[in-house]
């Protein structure tokens, strides 16, 4: 995939608040794309993260923005607090207290797009829609490629047209959030190997397969499909080097592909994880924050949860592959990856 240039076609999936410095450097050093979600990250954060990948790596890497989508919701202080209090035994369950509401839940797009132009990565990849033109002209002019995310081929077909450098076909077996744009996320379920030709034929751009790819099967089925390169989650997300804790590890090895579930409990958006206790309570409740506050507000028990190892209280995001995720390290994973790459 000489677009990036890359010595093997792989690609880290960035993990919106699991992505770790120490596996983004792992998988650029080994050759591929190691990628760095910044999802909820202000300026200063991710320019102080970007300094530290610059000194774990010479190599290139990839940031990930979330594109605002229009359908955001800031609820004012009162519907804040009826959101809240329905959480309230998730956060006594953590010893933490009721959060009162924030100035912000996000940043803003605008003071994201200003620190990643200081830092100048190989390449910015956007999920949930299409970047403008100033944004792609903009990176273009710093010599930074741009990567858009579709789930359907009207998206992929909608991003080239854009004039993204490469399109990632992610499959609905994919881990985390259904990143779909020009349909709702419910209406946009393909699988990859479904998605993946069809997009491939569709765009005049290397396509990058992504969804239920964790061995070297996977890899070289993808290739077979056309796909010019791979990105990989869940098998990354299972090793050493990630932001994930033992409680979420052991869970990616144990549950079953029939055990994933596409659900809004956790962020108020779709998104493929395990179906712990705090999905299905939260889902029996009925009460589900719009996006971004669900998000915010379930953030501040899993946090904590995270650091006790409590399992059923995280976001155990996982693919449909997940008991395919059997590496330890990083380089194990990659290597195995890399043995379905044609040769």
């Amino acid at each position: 995939m000489t677009l990036f240039d890359l010595e093997h076609p792989i690609v880290l999936g960035p993990f919106g608040g699991l992505s770790s410095v120490a596996l983004t450097a792992a998988v650029s050093e080994a050759g591929g794309l190691g990628s760095y979600g910044l999802y909820g990250y202000d300026g200063d954060r991710i320019r102080s993260t970007m300094a530290a990948l610059r000194e774990a790596t010479s190599k290139p890497f990839a940031v990930n923005i979330w594109l605002p989508t229009g359908d955001e919701v800031e609820p004012d202080a009162t519907q804040h607090t009826v959101f809240a209090q329905a959480l309230q035994p998730f956060y006594e369950a953590v010893g933490v207290e009721v959060p009162s509401r924030p100035e912000r839940y996000l940043p803003s797009i605008d003071e994201q797009l200003d620190a990643i132009w200081e830092g100048a990565p190989a390449v910015l990849s956007v999920v949930f829609g299409v970047p403008s033109s100033e944004v792609a002209d903009e990176a273009h002019r710093r010599d930074i490629r741009v990567v858009g995310t579709a789930t359907t081929v009207a998206e992929a077909v909608a991003l080239a047209d854009a004039g993204v450098d490469a399109v990632v076909a992610t499959g609905a077996e994919a881990a985390g959030h259904r990143v779909s744009f020009l349909r709702p996320a419910e209406d946009s379920l393909v699988g990859l190997f479904a998605l993946l030709p069809q997009v491939v034929d569709a765009v005049d751009v290397p396509v990058i397969a992504a969804g239920g790819i964790s061995d070297r099967r996977g890899v070289a089925a993808a290739f077979a499909l056309g796909a010019s390169g791979v990105q990989v989650g869940t098998a990354f997300l299972a090793t050493a080097e990630s932001a994930t804790n033992d409680a979420h590890r052991a869970a990616i090895r144990a549950t079953p592909a029939d055990e994933t579930v596409l659900t809004r409990a956790m962020s108020g958006r779709l998104a493929r994880g395990a179906r712990n206790r705090a999905v299905r309570a939260i889902e029996a409740s009925g009460t589900i924050a719009p996006f971004p506050m669900q998000n915010w507000l379930t953030g501040r028990f899993r946090a904590a949860a995270g650091e006790q190892e409590l399992g059923d209280l995280q976001s155990l995001w996982m693919g449909q592959a997940a008991p395919l995720a059997r590496y330890t390290t990083a380089s194990d994973a990659f290597a195995e990856l890399v043995a379905g790459v044609p040769v």
